[in-house]
């Protein structure tokens, strides 16, 4: 609404006042259109812009700074510069190809002359003075048998088992199996669950395959047999989880999985898949826990009477573990880092269609430190 000369006041400090108001409001209209266009550049670039994270070399050396900073003096907005290190140029070298696993079986297979081959023209017999060597990657294709487990039954035809206490017939008693009384072996099990589960292999492919041998399973009794499987095995987890319990350090995480066809649910409804890793200095362990819930009550279930570090996202779900004794809660850099790439991508850029740089880039440069190290780390302490 515009005011009318002659509805001002003519008072010199009344419009002193409208004035000052005047121009509160306008750093606040700035401030929030500013905000605004960092949104909508965001959002433009979730739409439109590309989905890797990793930022083009030098952004992390910018240490100008923009109105993405608005409402900061100058003294506030500058941080101290990081230490820049020069990069020698790589020259590009021919690439060599990586030489086969040692831990590979070898079968020799030798290429030699025929006996007249090895006759010199001058009439003397040709020596053996070395070998050229090349080696290839095979594959032996499996193959589908039936093992028959057959017990021989003995008795004594001089008494017949009249004269003693055991029974008349004498067998070998059966080998234990993972599932009694079915023709599946432990090794079609672990072929069948490594397909699904590793390789991601559908149980109808593996129906499929087994079909090309002309032997019918399908895929509802494989689905079976892993279910079987699985609750053979809930011993085994309770020792994983035992053994994860017993680590310096556990760190968590979940995901959304849709479940199609679950009881009493419609096929839209989210589930979660929660991870826990944890282990001693023997070995790591990773169990995938399924719930229908995201609730924080599932990790404090899973850490009952844990002490020790503890890594997660920002979920709130987590926020528990501020408050058990014992129990410290770290955060994970990887999403820290995420919250700063909005951060640049958000600045835009410039009227020339250059990067806006920000203390964003500063901030990435030096969890890109953390990360060099973390990796030089793992390469001099494998």
């Amino acid at each position: 609404m515009t005011p009318d000369a002659a509805t001002l006041p003519d008072s010199v400090e009344e419009i002193k006042t409208i004035i000052v108001d005047i121009f509160n409001r306008a750093r606040e209209y700035e401030a929030e259109i500013t905000l605004l266009r960092a949104e909508i550049s965001l959002l433009q670039h979730r739409l439109f812009g590309r989905r890797s994270e990793k930022l083009p070399v030098g952004t992390g050396q910018l240490l100008l700074f923009n109105e993405a900073e608005a409402g900061k003096t100058e003294a506030e907005a500058t941080p101290p510069a990081p230490e820049t290190r020069a990069v020698p140029a790589h020259e590009r070298r021919r690439g060599h190809r990586k030489p086969l696993p040692d831990s590979l079986p070898r079968v020799e297979v030798v290429h030699d002359l025929r006996d007249e081959q090895k006759q010199c023209t001058c009439g003397e017999q040709k020596s053996r003075s070395g070998e050229d060597v090349s080696e290839q990657l095979a594959i032996i294709a499996q193959k589908m048998q039936v093992i028959r487990h057959v017990r021989p039954k003995y008795v004594c035809r001089a008494c017949e088992g009249t004269q003693a206490d055991e029974p008349a017939v004498s067998i070998a008693p059966l080998l234990e199996q993972m599932i009694p009384k079915n023709i599946a072996s432990p090794g079609l099990l672990a072929w069948s669950l490594t397909g699904k589960f590793v390789d991601g292999l559908p149980f109808y492919r593996v129906e499929n395959i087994l079909e090309s041998y002309g032997v019918e399973v399908n895929r509802q009794s494989l689905c079976c047999l892993a279910i079987k499987v699985a609750e053979r095995c809930e011993p085994l987890l309770e020792l994983m989880r035992a053994d994860i319990l017993k680590g310096l350090q556990i760190q968590e995480d979940e995901t959304t999985l849709q479940v199609l066809q679950e009881a009493g649910r419609s096929p839209g409804t989210r589930s979660y898949m929660w991870l826990f890793r944890g282990g001693t200095e023997q070995g790591s362990v990773i169990i995938y826990q399924y719930h229908k819930s995201r609730s924080g009550q599932v990790a404090k279930e899973f850490l009952k009477d844990y002490k020790g570090d503890v890594q997660t996202d920002g979920y709130l779900g987590y926020d528990f573990l501020e408050h058990i004794a014992g129990v410290r809660h770290l955060g994970c850099w990887a999403h820290v880092r995420r919250k700063f790439v909005e951060v640049v991508n958000a600045a835009g850029k410039d009227k020339d269609g250059k990067k806006k740089p920000g203390s964003g880039d500063v901030a990435l440069e030096y969890i890109g430190r953390v990360c060099t190290a973390e990796a030089q780390t793992r390469t001099d302490y494998p």
